[in-house]
């Protein structure tokens, strides 16, 4: 009897639309782009304490990690502050994907329409690991002065409707895994309640197409799961300023301008 050769793993990725490997991976590089991911929008500089810090590794380990991405040409030293900053090859990187995701040049004018003649805040976001990171955000704010978030920005998932909505277009088995990362991210005393929150999200973007949360004071959004031709999925919201409960019917409403843009964004990605 022969016995049937399993199928590659790249048989396996292109089969589920999951990435599937078994050589294992390297944890060396894994532990040198953590220390890359330590740096935000406002930080310019890190030290090694500061970056043993954020990324919970051991210090020795930092140390060793910013001198090889020192010598690839990653992270500068700076003198004058005794700390390592990012050079322009994170630049560079960050023009590739750029450039690489042609839906998002297509999705920011259909935002910008939304935002300036409604008068909201739209956003389009995706998952890197246990965040949210915005691609792009055109707002308003109450007094209708138009500003622009920097891409890169970041926010939680479990308590936003931009990650609850990113939760609800992942596949089962891909949902299930990072719900058991934030799991164990927020802890047992956290987690009971930001579960049910997400577990209502889930239900409402199944039965509604679309889920809400108020995570930032003042401010109400509404957010759904929006898969590209590409199949790289994204969440997009529409947010707008709240005083007090919000009312069904501007829910609604918001909700409404979401989903048409949604629809319309969807229309220009098929032409």
């Amino acid at each position: 009897m022969v016995t049937p050769r399993s199928s590659s793993t790249r048989a396996q990725t292109q089969t589920t639309g999951t990435f599937v490997r078994s050589t294992p991976g390297s944890h060396s590089l894994e532990r040198g782009l953590a220390l890359l991911r330590a740096f935000r929008h406002g930080v310019d500089v890190l030290t090694n304490a500061e970056l043993a810090d954020r990324t919970q590794l051991p210090r020795p380990t930092v140390s060793r990690l910013t001198h090889s991405l020192v010598d690839a040409g990653f992270l500068a030293y700076d003198l004058e502050q005794r700390g390592y900053r990012l050079t322009a090859a994170c630049l560079t990187l960050a023009l590739s994907f750029r450039s690489s995701e042609q839906t998002l040049a297509q999705a920011l004018p259909l935002m910008r329409a939304l935002a300036e003649g409604r008068r909201v805040n739209v956003g389009l976001a995706v998952a890197d690991q246990l965040e949210m990171v915005y691609l792009d955000s055109v707002r308003f704010s109450r007094l209708g002065i138009f500003r622009r978030i920097l891409p890169g920005s970041r926010l939680p998932i479990a308590s936003t409707s931009l990650g609850c909505a990113f939760l609800a277009g992942m596949q089962p088995a891909e949902r299930k895994a990072l719900l058991g990362r934030l799991r164990k991210a927020h802890g047992s005393s956290d987690w009971p309640a930001l579960q049910r929150q997400v577990d209502a999200a889930l239900r409402a973007v199944e039965t509604q197409g679309f889920c809400h949360a108020n995570w930032a004071a003042g401010m109400t959004a509404v957010a759904l799961p929006l898969r590209a031709p590409s199949g790289s999925l994204y969440a997009m919201n529409v947010s707008f300023p709240t005083s007090g409960e919000v009312s069904a019917d501007a829910l609604q409403a918001h909700a409404d301008l979401l989903l048409r843009l949604a629809a319309d964004l969807r229309k220009t990605w098929a032409r």
